[in-house]
């Protein structure tokens, strides 16, 4: 047995209450035992491993959201399904986030009725298209797709890309311009409603099982009430959109885990020269680097948690978590692929899977250079921006 067989060197699940320890434990056995070894042929083959949904399901991971859990324990589960694979963190957080999250708040009642149990489930899923093909970074200004209100009905056209779950989900949490009042608004799109088409972004090199889509909406019709009611313009969503940006900080630190698990194990097992490659000094020092890094983001994480309870959380903590532990775990991989050598860029040994989605990781919920501009104009109170 190792020494911190968890890599928990800040002690950060003892902060939990026993209760919601109990279910960590029991939660994290699952992702381990079940989850993370079934996940590298998936993302060999860039398909979606359906058959693992509704144990996901059963273990409350559709539900983290609503189910009245500290935002620490939140966090340390999307912690380990990253640890797990970096795919199905992307579809969990995406899902409570910024799909169960808006519709539990911004959504009718008769919306929350008709999804939001299936949703709690995993029987069903929802796609968040916001990103189009020529606005990402600027999407709040230049934002292209259009809504228009005719004979009771809402008449939707236009493009979304990079759409997370957008070939497979039930339906589409669509965000387009209102033509009468330029407002940006939230709809649910149904899927399979004609206008709606999906294709899948193939040939990525990570995030492989997360099925990312480019949609194409040609005047898809839904009735007036699939309007939310409380997104009738862009900054209802800002708070929301805000916590998601917090939660790739927690897949930050869940990749780096994923990544000590793999290279500590390598070098106790891995010979050369007649001996554990964890006898090197140049191991071991790649070894603490990359427990300081996860460690590091975990405390970081651990206290912005903190803050998000007593209310205090804004953009630039967010954007700071986003960016900081992401740029660890950019870091922190690329030292864990080294400690593998030849072996460290093929998915057989899992370490080229985790050296892919860490890539991306860096970029989306704003990449690493919008975030950090975020920072500073925070901490400077000047715009750097264009």
């Amino acid at each position: 047995m190792l020494p911190f067989p968890d890599a928990d060197l800040m002690y950060i699940v003892d902060l939990l209450p026993e209760h919601e320890r109990e279910r960590y434990l029991e939660v994290r056995e699952f992702l381990q035992s079940s989850v993370r070894p079934a996940s590298i042929d998936y993302w060999n083959r860039e398909e979606f491993p359906f058959g693992l949904l509704a144990e996901m399901g059963k273990h409350g991971l559709g539900g983290l959201q609503t189910d009245g859990s500290s935002k620490l324990f939140k966090g340390l589960m999307y912690v380990e399904v990253a640890r797990a694979d970096v795919s199905l963190s992307a579809l969990v957080g995406i899902h409570n986030e910024l799909i169960v999250g808006m519709i539990d708040e911004l959504g009718s009642q008769e919306q929350q009725d008709r999804w939001l149990p299936g949703l709690k489930s995993f029987s069903q899923l929802g796609a968040f298209a916001l990103t189009e093909p020529d606005h990402g970074s600027d999407i709040a200004g230049g934002l292209a797709t259009s809504a228009r209100l005719e004979d009771g009905e809402w008449v939707i056209s236009g493009a979304k890309r990079w759409i997370g779950a957008g070939t497979i989900a039930d339906f589409a949490l669509v965000w387009a311009r209102d033509d009468a009042d330029r407002q940006i608004k939230g709809f649910i799109v149904e899927t399979d409603r004609p206008g709606y088409s999906a294709t899948k972004i193939s040939n990525k090199i990570g995030l492989r099982i997360m099925q990312n889509a480019n949609i194409v909406l040609d005047n898809v019709r839904i009735p007036e009430s699939n309007m939310l009611p409380g997104a009738t313009d862009f900054s209802k969503a800002n708070d929301l959109l805000r916590d998601s940006r917090a939660w790739v900080g927690w897949q930050g630190a869940g990749i780096q885990l994923a990544t000590l698990d793999v290279a500590r194990s390598y070098s106790v097992h891995r010979k050369q020269f007649g001996k554990e490659l964890a006898r090197f000094q140049l191991i071991q020092q790649q070894l603490a680097e990359i427990v300081g890094n996860a460690s590091a983001s975990l405390a970081l994480m651990a206290q912005l948690a903190r803050i998000q309870e007593d209310g205090k959380l804004g953009m630039v903590q967010a954007a700071m978590a986003k960016s900081t532990c992401t740029r660890l775990a950019r870091a922190s991989v690329a030292m864990g692929r080294s400690i593998l050598g030849g072996n460290g860029i093929s998915t057989d040994f899992e370490m080229g899977k985790i050296f892919g989605d860490a890539e991306i990781l860096y970029t989306y919920e704003g990449s690493y250079e919008i975030n950090s501009l975020i920072v500073g104009r925070g901490v400077t109170g000047m715009s750097a921006f264009v």
